[in-house]
């Protein structure tokens, strides 16, 4: 059986940024467009766990009356200590031990959704399997950088990329763990 995998799967800019300035993700709805989920729907049957920032999860819920998946187990990523809810665990413990935890079970891969904090914490310890980054046809210039400073250099290898009627193109990496990675 396949190890579970940790899988970044985030939507940025071309300058790398996830968010504008004030966490304003309006910028994403510049490639909606109906009927096309950009392979979103197969990459989610394909996981059984979230790993999210807690302020990622509270913006995503400033768009839906309830948290929209049902199916996954969900970890919110906080300092503070907070009630489960349905499916819904409030992490305040180790991240780096909950992901190795996480992977040594059997199961689904892992997605992780975000936010920067939480992608530069994995990536400073090398939990990431996979990258999948759908880039906007957009510079936005300003606002939160999807990588910040202090990140170890990784070795990517290029697993698929598709480029989109909508400017939009996906890019999907395996990081190589080996003697530099």
């Amino acid at each position: 059986m396949e190890n579970r995998k940790l899988v970044l799967y985030i939507a940025c800019s071309l300058d790398g940024r996830i968010a504008k300035p004030n966490n304003d993700m309006s910028f994403l709805d510049r490639v909606q467009v109906e009927g096309e989920d950009y392979g979103y729907y197969d990459f989610i049957k394909s996981i059984d766990t979230i790993i999210l920032g807690r302020k990622t999860y509270e913006w995503v819920m400033t768009q839906v009356a309830e948290y929209p998946y049902k199916e996954q187990d969900v970890y919110v990523i906080t300092r503070t200590e907070r009630p489960k809810k349905d499916n819904i665990t409030f992490y305040a413990g180790d991240l780096g031990e909950l992901v190795t935890r996480l992977k040594s079970k059997p199961g689904k891969n892992i997605f992780c959704d975000g936010g920067a904090e939480i992608v530069h914490a994995l990536l400073s310890a090398k939990l990431f399997d996979e990258l999948v980054f759908s880039i906007i046809p957009v510079i936005l210039g300003d606002g939160t950088t999807l990588f910040k400073a202090g990140i170890p250099e990784a070795d990517l290898k290029l697993i698929s990329s598709k480029a989109y009627d909508s400017g939009l193109v996906q890019l999907k990496y395996h990081i190589n763990h080996g003697a530099n990675g």
